[in-house]
């Protein structure tokens, strides 16, 4: 993520500047190519004058401790998703934050996503009626392999947790409601790998709604057409059948579905990682976080959407062990 958060801060925002880079082992070869400083330290970058806000783009299990060095020495804070490990530590970041009076903002990426975009305008105009059931699907069969190393530690959980997340994420957002209760099952179907790697998890949502998201990396290539980012939405009036990858389909009123909105294809692997069509939603959320900052409003999505989707996924995995569903408060 430090190289697609360096392109976009370089050549896309305008209002911004890419000021050092610290952490990881690509971190004195980015400080090289975009020509800024390699801070030693994750205190010296805290602690410099020279920087107004922190991205923090780490192994999920330092999000926590990162976010909270970086808040207390007055840096607004832009976090990858998952916000952090536990409840308890999503809440202390959203009031150290508080008190500092800085933002703090959860790189839900998805919601800038055009398809989504306009997904989520058509449900809010309530021209469908309420939201009956909504399914989400997030696949990869590149599987974990395709991913860094710490992904699959236990420190840092699950796929879930670190790529699903943007589902349970999208399920909120979509609905405009909360989840009250979580039913799950989830582990590695395959037996291949030593964190969860498989979610299906069923949701109900205080508005009514009923949720349902299968999350996989496990599945063998080519995987499902259309599943690396669908969803499908049950409303009063119609249905909409979205991929974030492709084309949004909407049906009104029993009428045949027609496209609301198509989606550039997107190339994730070599020159095309770069591309402003994959940046355009970094561009997007990146361009609304720093507005937050600088205006001194809430980004959003921000802290409490990032807690949100923790608890949600936390309680996925208690569902699961315990065999119970979970309440959420």
């Amino acid at each position: 993520m430090g190289k697609t958060y360096s392109e976009v801060i370089t050549k896309y925002l305008g209002n911004a500047e890419l000021a050092g880079i610290y952490g990881g082992s690509r971190a004195a070869q980015l400080s090289k190519d975009y020509q800024v400083k390699c801070f030693q330290s994750l205190s010296e970058m805290a602690e410099s004058k020279d920087l107004d806000a922190v991205i923090v783009a780490t192994p999920h299990a330092l999000h926590a401790e990162q976010s909270l060095l970086a808040i207390s020495h007055g840096k607004h804070v832009l976090i990858e998703k998952p916000m952090a490990s536990s409840v308890a530590d999503c809440d202390r970041i959203i009031k150290a934050a508080e008190d500092a009076s800085v933002a703090c903002g959860i790189s839900f990426t998805q919601r800038s996503r055009k398809c989504n975009v306009v997904a989520k305008d058509i449900l809010d105009s309530g021209e469908l009626g309420r939201i009956l059931m909504i399914h989400e699907t997030h696949v990869a069969p590149e599987g974990i392999g395709g991913l860094p190393q710490w992904q699959g530690t236990s420190e840092n959980l699950g796929v879930l947790f670190g790529h699903g997340i943007h589902c349970i994420d999208s399920i909120r957002w979509l609905t405009g409601s909360e989840v009250q209760t979580v039913y799950a099952k989830v582990g590695s179907i395959t037996g291949k790998y030593p964190v969860e790697a498989t979610s299906n998890v069923l949701m109900t949502l205080q508005n009514g709604t009923v949720a349902t998201l299968a999350c996989s990396f496990e599945t063998p290539k080519p995987g499902f057409p259309r599943s690396q980012f669908s969803v499908q939405i049950t409303c009063e009036k119609g249905l909409i059948d979205l991929d974030a990858y492709g084309e949004l389909r909407v049906s009104k009123a029993g009428q045949p579905f027609e496209v609301a909105a198509v989606q550039a294809p997107i190339d994730w692997q070599g020159k095309g990682f770069l591309d402003p069509v994959r940046l355009e939603s970094y561009t997007l959320h990146l361009k609304e976080f720093i507005s937050a900052a600088q205006s001194g409003t809430a980004p959003s999505p921000g802290g409490y959407d990032g807690r949100q989707a923790v608890a949600i996924a936390l309680a996925a995995y208690e569902s699961s062990q315990t065999g119970r569903e979970i309440m959420l408060s």
